[in-house]
């Protein structure tokens, strides 16, 4: 179950970074501007956020295979319009409609393990699919690049085509339905709106949600900020660079792996409290080091590395609590969660532009993430509050519900 949901979660970052390499060639046959390509990727991650919040609550209403199934065909759908986009405006169009039709993947993912799973069993599920996020973007554009070798950019999307088709074929046959009839929720208009204001109302849910974001809000920034830090005020080469960002995704990916290890003695709450203050800390370093130039290349990588260990730890923890608070609205919840990160994620990197794109907006930007939500947190606590998911395990239980035991 692990293997098929992080094989769908890893949709979204192939969708995202696979043809980042073929933005130059893009740009020159479509005789337009560098920055007017770039926003065929701010379009795919608003499809992405904007997505998972029509997807979710279809989910919660239909059950999760069949809106899972139907946004993986129209991602196909959208690669194919892309495989042939004759203009910019065309290519853009498609790549909005390929992140609304991946969302469907990352969304329904996230919501099976709100339907499994709750608390420490959920956190390390997540981290577990925090692994292929961490290793999809690492791998995508080196596919692309691959691709780019043997013919046009065109066929980047081709791949993309063939991916998405394996996915659904695994999906059909490998994945089970987890969301019995009896815990689905009427579909109309009235019920969405109704249950979206339920998750907002809970305070503690959006912090968590906040958490979360800001994380992936600061991973965004790194992302956005590293090639110009790294190579034009560090002069690397195009090799050295790959090598310190793939390093920079091992730590990553380390961390969440270590969180499963530290959730057999930790509850994830103090995992994320401790996460958030170690991120905290390296971020004022970051900042102070940033200013005064000390430390060279050590003193930009070692704060980075510190602040990308700890949102390793911070991500899965986030997210597993979250969801843990609003077990019969798994698939709103997953969907509000995934629409911040990638929402709030999207807005960071032009932020980091304006601000100088260099080694001190990004460390402020790190900062500032790390302390709002690290205030957010104390301030208002991060329980698993009201019992909503053992009510709901029991009536499951009382019901013989299958699913009752996994949980």
């Amino acid at each position: 179950m692990i293997t098929v949901l992080g094989l769908m979660v890893a949709l979204g970052p192939l969708t995202i970074d696979m043809y980042l390499p073929a933005l130059p060639r893009i740009a020159e046959d479509l005789a337009v501007s560098s920055s007017v390509v770039q926003l065929t990727l701010t379009g795919t991650l608003a499809g992405l956020a904007f997505g998972q919040l029509v997807i979710g609550p279809l989910s919660d209403s239909l059950g999760r295979r069949l809106p899972l199934m139907a946004g993986i065909v129209l991602h196909m759908v959208a690669s194919l319009v892309c495989l042939f986009a004759p203009n910019i405006e065309v290519l853009g169009a498609g790549r909005v409609v390929q992140g609304f039709g991946a969302a469907a993947a990352a969304v329904v993912a996230v919501a099976v393990v709100g339907d499994l799973y709750v608390d420490t069993a959920a956190a390390t599920v997540m981290s577990r699919l925090i692994l292929v996020l961490g290793i999809a973007p690492v791998i995508a554009p080196s596919l692309g690049a691959v691709v780019l070798l043997k013919a046009s950019w065109h066929w980047v999307f081709a791949v993309l085509v063939v991916l998405a088709g394996l996915l659904l074929l695994l999906a059909a046959l490998a994945l089970p339905e987890t969301l019995p009839v009896a815990r689905r929720r009427p579909l109309h208009m009235g019920s969405i709106v109704s249950t979206y204001g339920e998750l907002l109302r809970d305070l503690r849910f959006v912090t968590l949600v906040l958490v979360a974001a800001l994380s992936m809000a600061g991973l965004f920034g790194y992302i956005s900020a590293a090639p110009f830090v790294l190579q034009g005020d560090y002069g690397m080469d195009q090799q050295a660079f790959a090598l310190v960002f793939a390093a920079g995704a091992i730590v990553l990916i380390g961390a969440t792996q270590s969180n499963v290890v530290l959730l057999r003695r930790f509850s994830p709450q103090a995992v994320l409290r401790v996460a958030l203050i170690v991120s905290v800390i390296a971020g004022a370093g970051f900042v102070v080091l940033a200013l005064t130039g000390f430390g060279g290349l050590a003193g930009f990588l070692a704060p980075v590395m510190v602040i990308l260990g700890a949102m390793g730890l911070v991500l899965p923890n986030a997210s597993a609590v979250a969801l843990s608070r609003h077990h019969d609205a798994a698939g709103t919840s997953a969907a509000l969660l995934g629409a911040a990160q990638f929402g709030l994620g999207a807005v960071t990197a032009p932020v980091v532009g304006v601000l100088g794109n260099d080694e001190f907006a990004l460390a402020l930007v790190m900062l500032v993430g790390s302390g709002i939500a690290l205030a957010a947190m104390l301030f208002v606590g991060t329980s698993s509050g009201p019992a909503h998911a053992a009510e709901e395990l029991a009536e499951a239980e009382a019901l013989g519900d299958p699913l009752a035991e996994p949980a």
